[in-house]
């Protein structure tokens, strides 16, 4: 049995919780930031606010009380939107003690700074004076899928092996396959800058342009996605992988993608704003993720037209089709 902490209550903490849980052997206690989410789980045993229509398994101990959730945990998990990494594992830190494994599975990178988040914790850890190994979660993963146990693949990645085979181990089921991988760069930007291509990739659903224009996305978003990846030390056949083509490809035809919805609604003429109210309080990690992915092409001399114009269009108003006609005129070149 592993004591396991997640941190974090949004959909996907929630459903990696209760796939815990039904594999069964665990201790699992499930973090809320929020005192009236954590007391409406506790009360209805279903995560109402963000992933509607799962029981919380018993063996699921809900709390608002960050030092009761990671007392005596083994493994942590970091599950919030990468825009607030940072403050949230600076808020339970005091709470960490050596010895903890810790396992990021958000998937952005921060703005201003342009780190990932294993990057970001990392830093957090130093502040306290704490040594903690670090792990990355990744892959392509609906949660509401994961919740309901249908059959899914992801990646662990970790400098770590102990740690990166500890997580296989205790996640592992007859539903959730993982693999391990010490490409933590790779799969991190894998996870991140899909996004990114997502949103693109529901701006061609929602100017229905066609399967030509989406196959034509996906593909040179990868090598996009790649040129950055291995730039920063990733190597290429881990975004050939689950935390690359895998999750690009969910991601960009997935109904349940909120980066692919928002930019469904930019393709049909919908305001960012409106679009993302309507998301209400779920994150589309895409749209931030866009300009702090440029900040870090730019610092290593990376060429990425469509994260270019993706930022064009979701900080500037630029319209979809003039977007989309600029890639198409670029000039020729060898694949």
């Amino acid at each position: 049995m592993s004591r396991i902490a997640v941190m974090g209550s949004g959909a996907w903490g929630t459903a990696l919780a209760i796939s815990l849980a039904h594999r069964g052997g665990h201790e699992i206690r499930l973090w809320s930031y929020a005192k009236d989410v954590a007391e409406t789980m506790r009360t209805t045993r279903e995560n109402g606010a963000f992933l509607p229509g799962f029981r919380l398994p018993d063996a699921i101990e809900v709390t608002q009380d960050a030092a009761a959730a990671l007392h005596a945990a083994e493994l942590v998990l970091a599950v919030t939107p990468s825009q607030f990494t940072r403050s949230s594992v600076r808020s339970f830190a005091a709470h960490l003690r050596n010895g903890q494994m810790l396992v990021s599975a958000s998937k952005g990178i921060e703005d201003e700074s342009c780190l990932r988040m294993s990057q970001v914790i990392g830093e957090v850890l130093a502040e306290s004076g704490l040594d903690l190994p670090v792990g990355v979660l990744s892959g392509p993963s609906f949660a509401q899928e994961v919740a309901a146990g249908s059959p899914t693949a992801i990646t662990i990645a970790s400098a770590n092996a102990e740690l990166a085979m500890r997580v296989q181990r205790d996640f592992s089921s007859k539903t959730l396959r993982l693999y391990t991988n010490d490409d933590v760069v790779g799969v991190e930007l894998g996870g991140a800058l899909k996004n990114v291509i997502a949103i693109a990739a529901g701006i061609v659903a929602g100017l229905e342009l066609g399967l030509n224009t989406n196959a034509a996305l996906i593909t040179r978003g990868i090598a996009e996605m790649t040129r950055l990846a291995v730039a920063c030390g990733g190597r290429r056949e881990t975004l050939a992988g689950l935390s690359g083509v895998g999750d690009l490809v969910l991601t960009c035809t997935g109904s349940l993608s909120r980066n692919r919805t928002v930019g469904m609604g930019l393709g049909r003429g919908l305001g960012l704003k409106e679009i993302l109210a309507g998301l209400e309080g779920r994150v589309a990690e895409g749209v931030r993720t866009t300009s702090a992915a440029l900040g870090l092409a730019r610092k290593h001399g990376v060429e990425m037209p469509i994260a270019e114009q993706m930022e064009a269009i979701l900080m500037r108003g630029k319209a979809p089709e003039r977007a989309i006609e600029e890639l198409m005129l670029r000039p020729g070149r060898d694949e």
